[in-house]
């Protein structure tokens, strides 16, 4: 430990992921650590499902599926291994890997953190004062009338440290930030002191590692908008992460293993489901603004150049509450005069289901994918999509979904659906909110029973105010060709909560001073038309050649009630590219 960086494996970028990432991770080459994320906001509501069931539940089950394939090699090795597979049961995930280690005849040293999970204090910490305002619209909580059923702080890496000094073999985390798990094994393994002079130098570099591999494949290739440049069509390997003692990094993979670690792969997830380029976490804030990526050799990215700044005294809580129910049918019309069948549709289903005021909210929309004499019947369809929501179950159910089918006979010529009528189902609705971080008791229960409860940052600081402005922006003259957005710039798009972030980039200065200049707030809601009434944050990277965008509020409450067909935004940036603009000629090689 100490001298070298400190390799980092991932094998899990959501609960579902490739089951063989571990077994593939620890047999393919040399790590020190194996860790996984498991963890999203919707995640925390489908394990408080699962508690409903099975009170004993509450975890990742298909973490110890991976565990059972790799534990005694990583015994045998001194491979560490950390994850946040805990959920809402840490401690019960703990008791069923010494369970599982039992049964293999193995005796790994097990830690697991806890004390994020708040939502059985809630009315005590209202009562106290404080108003969980929902981050975006800023009501309050209580003037909701709803009842959290998930209530959980983002903690922050010091715990997994605490535990790994103990000589912890297996740390299991709740609800740490997704960055934690690499942050605590490099504070670990570098000897770390909180008392450090760049202690958040240190930390944001190992923030932006963090974040770049929490997600898996997408570092090495997956989803990748520039997938020309991944010639290595394999499923890609997954991303390792070699932190320095200064909190620099190298992004790899095995070698021998599929897809492409390049600097525009790695650009392309450090801009993933992020805000303002001040990343705010628990443990430092890390400016993104200030990183500088380089190819450091085949498949290996070098990031470098972190600053980091003093944390908040706040912690982000996830909440999370039962919406009512739901239900979707989707209308196929076919060929000619589709508004007009559309229209049609609409009235006659409004009027046998007693109309829209009936449900809590009634979406329709129209999406458009048929062509005018067509090759072939698929592509003279369009659909439209009818969903219902309300919190009585019965109003949504078959009684809402048969009423769709009467229209079979007696509606537009071509009727049909691309299901039969469907039961309803649950939906959640999630609530950022803060909390202030001393009233969150951040705990670390040792191999040996030991609990002990990890203070929070002694040093604390205000959050950044974001920088907006595209003041003494000169346009890119000459003469310009009508071509896709994405021919020069590059996107990736996600969700966090009720809102979308895009993240634009290029590959040449040139072209970055064209984008700087080209996209305002008030081009990307010509672009984007579901943006037009909404608000759009953008925030500028220079170092990464990129844009940010926020547009807050297009995905409703979240993607666990969002009506959208692409509820987490995931095909936003694609959308974005697809888009005819005027770009100089100038920038186009070909």
């Amino acid at each position: 430990m100490g001298g070298r960086a400190v390799r980092i494996g991932n094998c899990s970028g959501f609960y579902g992921d490739r089951l063989q990432a571990a077994r593939e991770m620890v047999e393919g080459g040399p790590i020190d650590v194996l860790t996984g994320d498991y963890l999203a906001e919707l995640t925390m509501l489908i394990l408080w499902k699962a508690r409903q069931k099975d009170p004993g539940a509450g975890y990742a089950k298909t973490f110890l599926t991976q565990i059972e394939q790799v534990l005694g090699t990583c015994l045998d090795r001194g491979i560490r291994i950390v994850s946040n597979a805990g959920g809402l049961n840490p401690a019960g995930l703990a008791a069923e890997l010494a369970a599982l280690a039992e049964r293999l005849g193995l005796h790994p040293r097990i830690a697991y953190v806890d004390g994020d999970d708040l939502v059985d204090r809630l009315g005590e910490l209202q009562a106290a004062g404080h108003a969980f305002a929902h981050l975006d619209t800023g009501r309050k909580l209580a003037d909701a009338g709803v009842r959290p059923v998930s209530a959980n702080a983002y903690l922050g890496a010091w715990g997994i440290t605490e535990a790994l000094r103990a000589d912890a073999d297996l740390v299991v985390t709740g609800r740490v930030t997704d960055a934690s798990v690499v942050v605590g094994p490099a504070a670990w393994w570098h000897g770390w002191s909180r008392e450090d002079v760049d202690i958040h130098d240190k930390i944001a570099g190992a923030m932006a590692a963090g974040h770049v591999i929490e997600c898996g494949p997408q570092a090495t290739g997956g989803n990748y908008a520039f997938f020309e440049e991944v010639t290595d069509r394999r499923y890609p390997g997954f991303p390792i992460a070699e932190v320095d003692a200064d909190g620099s990094s190298v992004i790899t993979k095995h070698e021998g293993t599929g897809g492409l670690v390049s600097v525009g792969t790695v650009t392309a997830q450090l801009l993933y489901e992020i805000a303002e380029p001040a990343y705010l976490g628990p443990d430092a804030v890390a400016h993104f603004d200030t990183l500088e990526l380089a190819q450091d050799g085949e498949h290996r990215v070098r990031i470098r150049g972190a600053r980091g700044s003093a944390p908040t005294d706040q912690l982000k809580v996830a909440l999370n509450y039962e919406g009512g129910y739901r239900n979707t049918m989707t209308l196929v019309l076919t060929g000619n005069r589709i508004e007009e069948k559309a229209a049609w549709a609409s009235q006659q289903l409004t009027e046998l289901l007693g109309g829209r005021d009936r449900f809590a909210e009634f979406d329709l929309q129209l999406l458009r994918f048929d062509h005018p004499d067509a090759a072939t019947n698929a592509e003279a369809t369009a659909h439209l999509r009818v969903t219902v929501k309300d919190p009585d179950r019965r109003k949504v159910g078959r009684a809402f979904s048969n009423t769709t089918m009467e229209l079979a006979l007696g509606g537009y010529p071509g009727f049909h659906t691309t299901t039969p009528p469907s039961a309803e189902s649950a939906y959640g609705v999630y609530w950022p909110t803060l909390i202030p971080a001393d009233e969150v008791a951040h705990r670390v229960t040792l191999p040996d029973g030991d609990v002990r409860t990890i203070p929070h940052s002694a040093v604390t600081g205000s959050a950044p105010e974001p920088v907006t402005s595209r003041a003494h922006l000169a346009p890119v003259g000459g003469p310009t060709r009508r071509l896709p957005f994405g021919t020069i710039a590059g996107a990736r798009s996600g969700d966090k909560g009720g809102n979308a972030n895009i993240g634009v980039w290029t590959r040449t200065d040139d072209e970055y001073a064209w984008l700087r200049w080209y996209l305002s707030v008030e081009r990307v809601r010509e672009l984007l038309p579901e943006a037009v009434d909404l608000q759009v944050y953008r925030h500028e990277l220079p170092n990464l050649r990129a844009v940010n965008i926020v547009v807050v509020g297009i995905l409703g409450a979240g993607v666990a009630s969002a009506t959208r067909p692409d509820p987490q935004a995931k095909g936003l940036g694609e959308y974005l590219r697809s888009r005819l603009v005027d770009i100089p000629e100038s920038l186009l090689t070909g």
